[in-house]
């Protein structure tokens, strides 16, 4: 399995030069983007839930990138985040061996303008050990993630929306180019390894691309992201040679979009918590989830015990816990209102994403006793008859995948299901009644 992290630059030397580092504090504080389009692409090659996974484990390590050689997470609450099974241990280990065994790669223009190329490992090691999930990046790919110039995290929320992995990774590569308004034109070789499809032939026929990755990426990313996209495509002749995607905001999705945190990072609580060394990114998350207050009335509370080892984790466990002070003040009106409208929020969104699954498993259960009722049909029927039926419908499969595939699993493949269920509906009228439709 390979990841191939590629960046293209356009931008020239002397933009690249004018790039002021201090300006760009927050993780998604991208007002450079316009003058830097060098950055990191991620490739398609993992699935949906290895790709959940890295994004997860990058936004855990964020604040200690470069600072810490290693970083740690519960392994079962890893596991709930990505929509693993939070015993499923075993899962976990082989998406993190995949991650560890994958080859990230990087081609693009240093600060002073001239040409870096790397590779790294995604993860240097991981590990599991007493219920928690140790890992870390080298070095050199730790410096490239954490620099906003050139590598934009998932908002998680959005992230969760994702059902196909090539749709999450449509939006990962086009996410960070929102403020351009264009991903530029890709080579689309280029595109393909992005897609991590670059080793199919069956997807070196643009027709095929378009119709399995390009369309169906599109469509999902515009209905479960905050962004919309519009693919354009360059031609030589009659063949398509390059692809770009138009980007702009999604109104519609606006309540997912990431605020920068310049207003929270103005106020006295932030840089108290700077202070006794909490990271920008958790000193926010704290502040957001508990409130400014709450978290100036732990850090009153930690400051009154003396001396304290370890302020950080001290305080972690005072906003945990809720160690309590004298007295504990009554939440102000607004505080109680914006509780009321987070929880309806996330109850709507906790709804959707259960109609949503709850959806995805009838439809498979309908599938599995569909084709159970043909394969079942289908043996019924003489040799002859059987030998018969494979050759008239492998005439009506016009692709070589899908011919590869009914080939290799007969009436049992699910990539021809709807092809399957059309041909027996017309071959034995009435074979799926009794199923729910």
């Amino acid at each position: 399995m390979a990841q191939k992290i590629a960046g293209r630059s356009r931008a020239t030397e002397g933009a690249l030069r004018d790039i002021p580092r201090d300006a760009l504090t927050g993780a998604l504080r991208r007002e450079s983007v316009k003058k830097n389009v060098a950055a990191i692409h991620v490739s398609g090659k993992l699935t949906l839930l290895q790709r959940k996974l890295s994004n997860v484990l990058l936004l855990n390590a964020y604040d200690h990138l470069i600072t810490r050689p290693k970083h740690a997470i519960d392994a079962r609450t890893l596991c709930l985040m990505i929509g693993y099974n939070s015993n499923d241990m075993e899962t976990l280990k082989a998406s993190l061996r995949s991650l560890a065994e994958t080859v990230a790669e990087w081609d693009m223009l240093d600060q002073k303008g001239r040409q870096e190329w790397g590779v790294s490992s995604l993860l240097s090691y991981a590990k599991l050990s007493g219920g928690i999930c140790e890992y870390a990046y080298s070095p050199a790919l730790a410096e490239k993630l954490h620099d906003p110039k050139v590598f934009a995290l998932i908002n998680l929320n959005i992230q969760r929306r994702f059902t196909s992995g090539h749709a999450l990774a449509l939006y990962e590569n086009c996410f960070r180019f929102v403020r351009t308004g264009s991903t530029g034109w890709w080579p689309i070789d280029i595109f393909r390894r992005l897609m991590g499809v670059d080793d199919s032939a069956y997807y070196e026929n643009f027709k095929q691309l378009n119709a399995k990755i390009i369309k169906p990426a599109v469509a999902e990313v515009n209905k479960s992201s905050n962004i919309i996209v519009t693919p354009e495509f360059r031609k030589m002749a009659r063949a398509v040679t390059d692809v770009r995607f138009l980007i702009k905001e999604n109104p519609q999705l606006a309540m997912f979009e990431i605020d920068d945190g310049e207003a929270m990072r103005s106020s006295r609580t932030y840089q108290r918590l700077i202070a006794v060394g909490v990271g920008d990114r958790l000193a926010r998350q704290w502040i957001a989830e508990h409130g400014e207050s709450h978290v100036a009335e732990k850090l009153d509370y930690v400051a009154g015990q003396g001396r304290v080892t370890s302020p950080v984790r001290y305080l972690s466990a005072a906003l945990r816990d809720d160690y309590a002070t004298s007295a504990t003040p009554e939440p102000s009106p607004e505080a109680v209102e914006a509780a009321a409208r987070r929880r309806a929020a996330e109850e709507e969104q906790a709804r959707a994403d259960a109609a949503r699954e709850a959806a995805v498993a009838a439809e498979r259960r309908n599938r599995s006793e569909r084709l159970a009722r043909v394969r079942a049909v289908a043996d019924s029927r003489n040799p002859t008859q059987r030998d018969a039926d494979r050759r008239l419908f492998l005439r009506r499969l016009e692709g070589d995948l899908e011919r590869a595939d009914f080939a290799r699993l007969g009436w049992g493949s699910a990539l021809n299901a709807r092809a399957i269920f059309a041909f027996w509906e017309e071959l034995e009228p009435g074979i799926f009644e009794g199923i729910a439709a």
